[in-house]
C-alpha cells in the first residue's frame, strides 16, 4: 500500500486514539471561508493595550514598567483558589465537582510587536526562565496537581489580546488530556520497562522522516499522528520529567528549538502564524512521576496558505480527527524552510 497516497488511520500512542489520514484529497479545490491574511504587529507601544507597561488593564489593575517579563494573576480567572469543596451525583449520571486552582498571566516581552519567532534568543530563554519559576511556584501549592502553560497566537486561536504573552493555569486536578497522557504513559512503562516518548523519538531521530529540527537538547517533529496540518511535537532528547529539571544549557536548547520552529511557522506562508502551544510535564501532586517525559505541542490551524484554516467539523465531531496532508508531506516543508525570519531585521 502506498501510505502517502491512500487513506489509512493512524494509531495515537499519548492519548490512545485513531486519526484518519486521507493524502488523496489534497487536490480538492477550495471554495470555502478565506481569513484575512494575518498581518505583523508593527507597534512597540499601544497606548490601548491592557497588557504593555504601564497601561491600566482591563480588571483596573495598573502594570509596572517592566522590561522583560512580567507575571500577574489573571484578572478574569477561570479558576480561582477560594472555591469551596463540593460534589454533586445523581446516579452516577449527573456528576459535577468543584475545582480550586490559580489562573496567571505572563507578558514575554515590553514591546508589544514581537512574537516568540521575532525574539531574540535572550529574549526567549527570559521567557523560559519564567516559566520554570512558574511551574516551581504553582506547584508547590498543597492543593496544585497540575500546572498547564499554553500560549493562544492569533486572532482566529481566540487570543484577545496580540501583545505576546502566554497563560499558565494550575489546576486542583488533573486535565482530561494529561489523564489520557499519564494513562499511557504509566502503561508503557509498565509494559516495556521504559519511557514511551523515549521510544518515539528514537524511531523519529533514526528516520528523520517527519524530523523538523534538533539541537543538543531538544527536537521537533511532525508527529506521526498529527491531527493538525502543520502539527509539531518538541520532545526533550533526555529523559526529564519537567522543566524545573532543565538545567542553563538545556534552558538554552529549549528557547533554540522554539525560536527555529516558530520561525518556520512564519516563514511557511510568510504570515505571522497563528497557533496553541502548551507544555506537558509531571503533575504536581507530589509523587515522581518518573512515566513522564517532558514535551510541547504546538498546533497551528492554517491548512495551505494564511487564509484557509482547518475546521473540526462534520466527521472530525462527529467521527474522528482527520487530515489530508500527511505528516511526512509536512515535515518535508517546514524542513525546507529558512530559520532566518522574513522579516528580519524589521522590529
Amino acid at each position: 500500500m502506498n501510505w502517502s497516497q491512500q487513506p489509512h488511520r493512524r494509531w495515537n500512542p499519548l492519548t490512545r486514539q485513531w486519526i484518519l489520514v486521507s493524502p488523496q484529497r489534497t487536490q480538492r479545490p477550495w471554495l470555502g471561508e478565506l481569513e484575512n491574511t494575518p498581518r505583523p504587529c508593527r507597534v512597540e507601544y499601544d497606548p490601548d493595550c491592557y497588557l504593555c507597561p504601564g497601561n491600566t488593564r482591563a480588571g483596573g489593575a495598573r502594570n509596572p514598567q517592566y522590561r522583560s517579563t512580567f507575571v500577574f494573576d489573571n484578572d478574569y480567572a477561570a479558576l480561582l483558589p477560594d472555591t469551596p469543596d463540593a460534589e454533586f451525583d445523581q446516579a452516577g449520571l449527573l456528576r459535577a465537582q468543584s475545582e480550586k486552582g490559580i489562573c496567571r498571566v505572563l507578558c514575554f516581552s515590553p514591546n508589544h510587536s514581537l512574537t516568540l519567532a521575532r525574539m531574540e534568543m535572550g529574549e526567549i530563554r527570559t521567557v523560559v526562565d519564567a516559566w520554570c519559576e512558574q511551574y516551581a511556584d504553582l506547584g508547590s501549592k498543597p492543593f496544585i496537581s497540575s500546572v498547564q502553560i499554553f500560549e493562544n497566537r492569533g486572532e482566529m486561536m481566540g487570543a484577545s489580546n496580540p501583545h505576546p504573552h502566554c497563560q499558565i493555569w494550575a489546576d486542583e486536578r488533573l486535565p482530561n488530556e494529561l489523564a489520557a497522557e499519564q494513562l499511557s504513559l504509566q502503561d508503557h512503562r509498565v509494559a516495556k520497562t521504559s519511557c514511551l516518548l523515549c521510544d518515539y523519538l528514537k524511531l523519529e531521530l533514526a528516520s528523520a522522516e517527519r524530523l523538523v529540527c534538533q539541537n543538543d537538547g531538544f527536537a521537533a517533529v511532525v508527529p506521526f499522528w498529527a491531527v493538525w496540518p502543520f502539527e509539531a511535537l518538541i520532545v526533550s532528547k533526555q529523559h526529564l520529567t519537567g522543566i524545573d529539571q532543565l538545567d542553563g544549557k538545556a534552558r538554552d536548547a529549549f528557547a533554540d528549538i522554539l525560536k527555529r520552529l516558530t520561525t518556520r511557522g512564519d516563514n511557511l506562508f510568510q504570515a505571522p502564524f497563528p497557533y496553541t502551544m502548551g507544555i506537558h510535564q509531571r503533575p504536581t501532586d507530589g509523587a515522581e512521576h518518573l512515566e513522564w517525559h517532558l514535551h510541547l505541542h504546538w498546533y497551528p490551524p492554517l491548512l495551505r496558505s494564511a487564509t484557509v484554516r482547518k475546521f473540526m467539523v462534520g466527521y472530525e465531531l462527529l467521527g474522528m480527527p482527520q487530515r489530508d496532508i500527511t505528516p511526512e508531506s509536512a515535515a518535508e516543508r517546514l524542513r525546507s524552510l529558512p530559520e532566518l525570519h522574513y522579516l528580519s531585521g524589521a522590529r
